[in-house]
């Protein structure tokens, strides 16, 4: 048995394929005094492919603030805590992120053990710039909250990597094409699983496709980031090909308008008129 160092170690668990686990993620789970889980059912599955035996608690969005005295309680007794998510690095978009921030307010010691990560995981894979990435997330539910942050990404000159639920899916891709404009994206789907599928098409044929078909699983959204154009404005033929292409896909008439004075540098009411056929 290896004696760790007291302190809250916060350890990458796999995002699809158990195969991914790290031989220090493993030896650090199997010598803590507990583990705490967002969810132990689910992590159970992981403990028992490994044969993992150290005792394992629950703590998740619902019992954080309860359960996040105890460990810290624990921590300042000197014991190891490993804290783990359902899948990927604990931290991001879960309740981990409280309790680490806790520890560190507390002084008490923190280890990360680095391993599976559905951020880089999608951005890497992905085919668009790496050097610079903005990750949102979930979008906001709320209407006001959302169009907020959304106007906040359409001027990121970073990649952006955002969650997307399934059942969520039609209504953010609609509502990213209608404020970034269609940019090219890559919709990640199942990572690391049995059946991972990469969509490498535009945010405009992505929101199409989402109202066709039923898409299932865990899913990343990678989108190229904001590009400065100083484009020639073309004649009005060519606009209306444009806007009339826009529309096709299922974009309303303002929204396309928007899209194409953006992109020519152009004023909205100077746009709007020609989505109107002419007679």
């Amino acid at each position: 048995m290896t004696e760790l160092a007291p302190g809250l170690y916060l350890v990458a668990t796999p995002i699809g394929n158990l195969g991914d686990m790290t031989f220090r993620g493993l030896e650090v789970l199997k010598n803590v005094d507990i583990i705490g889980a967002e969810d132990t059912r689910h992590s159970r599955i992981l403990l028992n492919y490994y044969e993992i035996k150290t005792p394992m608690i629950s703590y998740h969005e619902h019992n954080a603030v309860k359960r996040r005295e105890e460990l810290l309680s624990m921590l300042r007794e000197g014991k190891s805590i490993a804290l783990i998510s359902d899948a990927g690095t604990p931290g991001i978009s879960d309740p981990g992120e409280d309790l680490v921030k806790a520890a560190a307010a507390g002084g008490l010691p923190i280890h990360p053990i680095p391993g599976g990560n559905a951020v880089l995981s999608a951005l890497t894979a992905s085919g668009l710039p790496c050097g610079r990435f903005m990750f949102e997330g979930f979008l906001p539910r709320s209407n006001k909250e959302r169009k907020a942050r959304l106007n906040v990404l359409k001027q990121s000159s970073a990649t952006l990597v955002i969650y997307i639920s399934p059942h969520r899916l039609s209504a953010d891709l609609n509502d990213l094409l209608e404020t970034l404009g269609d940019r090219p994206a890559v919709l990640c789907r199942e990572l690391t699983k049995v059946h991972e599928t990469f969509y490498r098409q535009s945010l405009a044929t992505l929101a199409t496709r989402a109202k066709e078909e039923e898409f299932k699983g865990e899913m990343v959204l990678v989108v190229e980031a904001h590009v400065e154009t100083t484009a020639e404005i073309p004649d009005e033929e060519v606009l209306r090909a444009e806007l009339a292409s826009l529309m096709s896909q299922g974009m309303k008439a303002k929204a396309a308008a928007q899209l194409v004075a953006e992109k020519y540098g152009m004023r909205k009411n100077a746009v709007y008129p020609l989505t109107f056929s002419e007679s």
